[in-house]
């Protein structure tokens, strides 16, 4: 747990993925398309990223991509896209420091 916390304070933007995965492929896209500098962690690359993604579900995201705002948790895709279309995504990232227009 402590692990995925202090991964996920690294930058205002930190997106837990699967090099593989789709899903995971599409969120990392359109954080890209807004210029946000994301740090993302391909758990499927990482000696221990089993582990890792064992402690995102204990966390509250049993699926990836697992996606932190400001080192707080988003949620998934489905989560990130909702904001995305309620217009909130934005406003948040501003926020959290990872926009600045």
């Amino acid at each position: 747990m402590e692990r995925v916390t202090n991964l996920a304070s690294e930058r205002p933007v930190v997106i837990f993925s699967k090099s593989s995965c789709c899903m995971c492929h599409t969120i990392k896209t359109l954080f890209n398309e807004f210029g946000v500098n994301v740090a993302v962690h391909e758990l499927d690359e990482m000696p221990r990223g089993r582990e890792i993604e064992q402690a995102l579900s204990r966390f509250g995201c049993p699926t990836l991509p697992a996606v932190f705002i400001g080192g707080e948790l988003v949620g998934g895709a489905n989560e990130v896209m909702s904001l995305h279309l309620n217009r909130s995504l934005i406003p948040m990232l501003k926020r959290a420091g990872a926009l600045w227009v």
